[in-house]
């Protein structure tokens, strides 16, 4: 199995996830792939928060293997979401778009739990929270 690279934040942004990166995937390549992906989680939104999914940090840990098949972990405002099916389909869907990309695999956690801390200073400007 590859080796996997993990990019750490340089300066530390409540919402973003954890990216890892099989040993793999060339640099040029590891960028394309962030920007699309980010840009591709910025076209969710929950449904009952004006605000998309990845400035919400609801996505925690994104995952691309060698075979550039892509694992979300990501979370909900509320466990008992009665849209978890809709955004999970919309994840795979909008990544699945992502070109170069084998499939996704969206899998939603509660640990840790999401809690506003977690949003960007753009989700709090639309939300009208600063």
């Amino acid at each position: 199995m590859a080796e996997l690279d993990t990019l750490e934040a340089q300066e530390a942004v409540p919402n973003e996830p954890q990216w890892i990166f099989s040993s793999d995937v060339q640099q040029a390549e590891r960028d394309r792939l962030l920007g699309d992906m980010v840009a591709a989680f910025k076209t969710i939104f929950d449904p009952e928060i004006p605000c998309d999914i990845y400035e919400l940090g609801l996505i925690y840990k994104v995952d691309v293997d060698e075979n550039r098949l892509i694992r979300v972990e990501m979370t909900l405002t509320a466990p008992g979401c009665p849209v978890a099916g809709e955004i999970t389909r919309s994840v795979e869907t909008a990544i699945g778009t992502v070109p170069g990309t084998l499939g996704v695999i969206v899998n939603i956690v509660f640990e840790p739990p999401w809690d506003q801390g977690r949003m960007s200073d753009e989700a709090r400007v639309s939300l009208d929270m600063l």
